[in-house]
């Protein structure tokens, strides 16, 4: 896939849209949507013009949006999955504390 075409992948994503919505706002088939996307399609500056139009964009913002949106995706994803991987971390020691007290427990009760 090409530098554009993950461009539109992302842009299409972040819309919520599936390759149906845009081939149709486009007016073409899905599938001469997909080739765009991973860069099969070489790509005219109407095209271009159409696809920027479709998601809001200027044709120059749309061939300069580039990995630094995709790196602010992933930047958020990381932080959504360090918040999840602490919350299971406190959820273990907790477990791990309630294991000793009943280990202790056990251990009274055995010794009784």
């Amino acid at each position: 896939m090409d530098k554009l075409g993950k461009a539109i992948r992302l842009l299409r994503h972040q819309k919520g849209w599936n390759q149906g919505d845009v081939a149709t706002r486009l007016e073409i088939s899905i599938p001469a949507f997909s080739k765009i996307e991973t860069g099969f399609t070489d790509l005219n500056i109407s095209r271009l013009n159409q696809i920027a139009k479709v998601f809001n964009l200027t044709t120059a913002q749309l061939l300069y949006y580039s990995e630094n949106e995709e790196i602010k995706e992933h930047v958020e994803e990381l932080k959504v999955i360090s918040e999840k991987i602490s919350q299971r971390e406190d959820e273990i020691i907790q477990l791990q504390k309630k294991l000793i007290q009943l280990y202790e427990q056990l251990y009274k009760y055995n010794n009784a």
